[in-house]
């Protein structure tokens, strides 16, 4: 099976090179706006590409505003200070993520909480976070939900869409909204992604994306904020700009800010890679339709859109029966020229992460062992 799936991947590819897991496509006006760009001066974090780049997101995904990032875990980062995360609390996440979901929670200086995943959405699971919040945690008399344990105030939730396939974020919001729960969503992977027929990023109270080089569309690095709040909008680019106050020529910072604005040179990249977003999605979901025939007599699984989604299929992702299938598949495919990766190590594993507190995380060990990326880069 290993060999008829590294023929099958080099026939959609029609090459027998190195292939990576996902590359980027230039498609587009990628060469003409960076020259544009570098024709102006204004290569930096003011030009008209940024805010045209925040303009063309926030219609794609029907968000009132959108502020640009140097990256998505900067954009995370920031996102979680404007609900209000800090020292004194904690945060509900998923294990089962890339580490920037967890590091961007430690740079506020709070501490995740792991709850399961979903096996069918690989992402946080509703039934499994309330179980978790109904017996752990109490409401006080500011109605702040309150560890138990910990007696800490749980701030937030960031659920992730895991390889851009939308979790059950509807009832995650409604679970959290009657514990004051804030729900940040990591949607860094689920650009052109749908639940219920709203985008991604745009059910919780502030949403992010990634323009990673690995992205569905990228900026080369780059991540954005977006929020339907504008008071949370106007501090997002306040503090990201340093924090510092508009005057003609003195520089005046009245808090602590980041230098964490997207750059014009990155952002005429965006641009051009949004016009191309929609061709994108068509071919990625036109690959995905493809694997899925290919395995669909096989004794592989491959991770489809959830009930009630649309999925951007950013990576495909297959499922192995267990751990030794997915190590010997793992081998075969990478030494013969075709990249393939395993899911993430989970968080609670991970040094920095171990002492963390954590409900049952059963589906997530699971998945750990068995789940395993394949070729997704755009067929053009």
């Amino acid at each position: 099976m290993h060999k008829d799936v590294v023929d099958f991947i080099r026939k959609i590819y029609k090459t027998d090179d190195f292939l990576p897991l996902h590359e980027p496509r230039f498609i587009g006006n990628e060469q003409k706006y960076v020259a544009n760009t570098i024709e102006s001066t204004f290569v930096s974090s003011v030009g008209e590409y940024v805010t045209q780049f925040e303009n063309m997101v926030a219609e794609f995904v029907g968000a009132k505003y959108a502020i640009a990032t140097s990256n998505g875990t900067s954009a995370l980062h920031i996102a979680l200070q404007l609900v209000g995360v800090d020292e004194n609390t904690e945060v509900l996440t998923q294990p089962l993520t890339f580490i920037a979901t967890a590091n961007a929670i430690s740079y506020c200086g709070a501490k995740p909480i792991f709850i399961d995943v979903d096996k069918d959405t690989l992402g946080l699971s509703p039934i499994k976070l309330k179980e978790f919040l109904e017996e752990n945690t109490f409401q006080d008399n500011e109605n702040n939900c309150i560890n138990k344990t910990t007696n800490k105030i749980i701030k937030a939730c960031v659920p992730m869409h895991t390889f851009g396939h939308p979790c059950r974020i509807d009832e995650i919001v409604d679970i959290c909204n009657k514990y004051n729960i804030e729900v940040v969503e990591d949607s860094a992977e689920s650009l052109g992604s749908y639940h219920k027929g709203k985008h991604t990023g745009t059910f919780g109270k502030v949403g992010i994306f990634s323009f990673n080089g690995n992205k569905i569309i990228t900026t080369g690095g780059g991540g954005m904020i977006i929020t339907d709040d504008e008071a949370l909008a106007k501090r997002a680019k306040h503090i990201t700009t340093t924090a510092k106050v508009p005057h003609p020529y003195e520089y005046k910072h009245d808090e602590i800010g980041y230098n964490y604005r997207l750059t014009n040179l990155a952002a005429a990249l965006g641009v051009a890679q949004m016009e191309s977003l929609p061709f994108f999605i068509e071919k990625q979901r036109e690959l995905a339709s493809n694997y899925q025939s290919f395995f669909k007599n096989s004794e592989i699984e491959l991770i489809s859109e959830p009930k009630d989604a649309k999925s951007n299929y950013w990576l495909n992702a297959i499922v192995l029966e267990n751990k030794e299938q997915r190590d010997e598949f793992l081998k075969y495919t990478n030494d013969n020229g075709i990249m393939t990766r395993p899911i993430w190590r989970l968080m609670n594993k991970l040094d920095m992460f171990k002492d963390c507190q954590s409900g049952d995380l059963s589906n997530a060990y699971r998945l750990e062992d068995r789940v395993v990326n394949i070729s997704s880069s755009v067929v053009v």
